[in-house]
């Protein structure tokens, strides 16, 4: 406790620069973390159609085996719906369309959407039940019904609710359903019944888009793809987890999104690191007197280098503090237009590690400076 008293009496004296090595702290690290959480947003995204839908983990996607991203899907046989449920091991299956189409609304507002249908009582495909703040899963049952999302509205133009009426294709079409947070990325989804993804985009009776599979509880998923696989041509049976990351890995490679986030992050790490370890360098040369008189009255290096990593550390964990509390008022402050940052647990312990490494491993250049230092050079 008493080497956490003396670096407290040492940040204290020198206030302006402790000042300054604790805001390059905060800006770093919320920095980083602004990026990083924004990230974990738009991923969340690019997987939406999984995660929106009311299917799980253990369930079964199976798509035209020309493409290994569930946001660029091609026509399959519906046949395969009917016919995967003579495969040991598989207890449903449903059958999904994904199809484009055009929403007009008054005032001419024109805007093309996904439309994704499935059936019920289950509606596999989505809303998740999670999502919906309007309505029912059940009120898609109706001829007219969709649904829409609370957070399109200002990219629409619209104030959406349930109980409007607008164009789909030129064709009438009711909101039934209205949903928070199950967005897309890069359109908008509309959920409705298989039926009425078909009569207002024109999609063929005998096409589908996916089939979802429910495995027979204890039948190992790995297992039934194999089987599935084997059994079908032209299609390829995916655990949903791995299509998860296989969408994220294609969409992450192919619109560079993963490396300019990267980039940014990496950036913020540099520059916060070398602007606290100069900061507290030239801190360091400011106390050349106090250090050397320290080591003078016997201090060993061990005590110095302890005193000025105690420093650091106190000032990472200052830092860190105030950048996780901006961080929290840019989430609710986002919140509202529907960017939904997750500032949970794993988060919060990965900026914690990288304020450590940035404060303490930017002390190092002043311990070396005061290892090196001879006492006898000071007076």
């Amino acid at each position: 406790m008493a080497i956490i008293g003396t670096a407290l009496k040492f940040m204290i004296f020198d206030k302006p620069k402790s000042i300054g090595v604790i805001i390059g702290i905060v800006i770093s690290i919320f920095l980083i973390g602004q990026q990083l959480g924004t990230l974990r947003y738009l991923t969340s995204l690019m997987s939406g159609l999984i995660v929106n839908s009311n299917s799980t983990d253990q369930d079964i996607w199976i798509l035209d085996n020309s493409t290994n991203n569930v946001n660029t899907l091609s026509k399959i046989d519906g046949r395969i719906a009917r016919e995967v449920k003579s495969i040991e091991g598989v207890q449903e299956s449903y059958s999904v369309v994904i199809a484009n189409a055009s929403i007009t609304f008054d005032g001419s507002k024109t805007s093309p959407v996904n439309l994704v249908g499935s059936d019920g009582p289950f509606f596999v495909a989505g809303p998740n039940v999670s999502k919906i703040i309007q309505g029912s899963l059940n009120d898609l049952y109706q001829r007219d019904a969709i649904s829409a999302e609370y957070f399109n509205s200002k990219n629409l133009g619209v104030e959406l609710h349930a109980g409007q009426m607008l164009e789909l294709n030129n064709k009438a079409a009711t909101i039934k359903v209205l949903t928070k947070n199950a967005q897309a990325f890069g359109g908008f989804y509309m959920y409705t019944s298989l039926d009425n993804a078909r009569f207002y985009s024109g999609f063929p009776n005998d096409k589908i888009s996916i089939v979802v599979v429910k495995a027979i509880p204890g039948v190992a998923t790995n297992v039934l793809v194999n089987r599935i696989n084997k059994t079908f041509y032209g299609v390829k049976a995916w655990p949903v987890s791995e299509l998860k990351k296989s969408t994220l890995s294609e969409i992450l490679v192919t619109s560079n999104i993963g490396v300019s986030f990267g980039s940014l992050v990496l950036f913020a790490m540099i520059s916060g690191f070398f602007i606290i370890g100069l900061t507290l360098y030239s801190s360091a040369l400011d106390r050349l007197v106090d250090y050397g008189t320290l080591k003078a009255i016997g201090a060993t290096n061990g005590f110095v280098t302890r005193l000025i990593l105690t420093q650091a550390f106190l000032f990472a964990i200052i830092g860190f503090l105030i950048a996780i509390a901006l961080l929290i008022l840019f989430k609710n402050a986002v919140a509202g237009a529907g960017l939904i940052i997750n500032l949970d647990w794993q988060l919060s312990l990965l900026l914690l590690a990288v304020t450590l490494v940035i404060s303490v491993g930017g002390s190092l250049f002043a311990v070396v400076k005061i290892s090196r230092l001879e006492p006898a050079s000071i007076f």
